[in-house]
């Protein structure tokens, strides 16, 4: 898909500041530093719209991007965050559940882990919430770039087997760097959004 406009709408926190439309919404999960704000900037052909932070846990709220007037992105607080207080990530993971189990334009979530490692205990949780609530999840495995071509299969092995995928999950290799999985990716979001 290409890209023709994309702006952040709105950063909300409560229910009530969801933006007031039927356009279908992907949120994007991962833990603090795994490449989200980069993931977001490559797919939307932006060099910074998400600002890429040296120091994780920079994103509180959740962030609405409308792209080409048709969907929405919407980034969530990254967990896994040891520097922010128990009060906040609680806070936090009460925000993040409201908008997955009540929102009805949510279509899919897309949880991006780093190929390099295993998924973390954080990132088997969260796709394990998403299985409970029957929510659909694409695992992004990012950082492509950052192991041999030889190697990706090994790992992606690795990732299906931590998370217990399912048949039906999606699971693509991904790279900020290269733009490796990026019309994967916009092809799975542009069936999703329409069925």
């Amino acid at each position: 898909m290409k890209v023709n406009s994309a702006e952040i709408v709105i950063s909300a926190v409560k229910p009530h500041q969801y933006p007031e439309t039927d356009l279908p919404e992907f949120a994007l999960a991962g833990r603090s530093n795994v490449g989200k704000s980069s993931f977001i900037n490559k797919m939307l052909g932006r060099k910074a719209l998400a600002r890429i932070s040296s120091k994780p846990g920079k994103t509180q709220t959740l962030n609405f991007y409308l792209i080409n007037e048709i969907l929405h992105f919407v980034d969530v607080p990254g967990y896994g965050y040891a520097k922010v207080s128990k009060k906040e990530r609680e806070a936090w993971g009460r925000m993040i559940e409201t908008y997955f189990t009540s929102r009805e334009q949510l279509k899919a979530v897309v949880l991006i882990t780093d190929i390099r490692h295993a998924p973390t205990k954080d990132d088997v949780m969260m796709y394990g919430f998403l299985k409970h609530y029957g929510i659909p999840a694409i695992i992004i495995a990012t950082k492509a770039d950052k192991i041999s071509k030889s190697q990706w299969q090994k790992h992606l092995k690795v990732t299906r087997e931590t998370l217990e995928l399912s048949k039906d999950d999606h699971l693509i290799l991904f790279s900020s760097e290269t733009g490796e999985g990026k019309d994967k990716v916009w092809s799975l979001l542009q069936y999703l959004a329409k069925n």
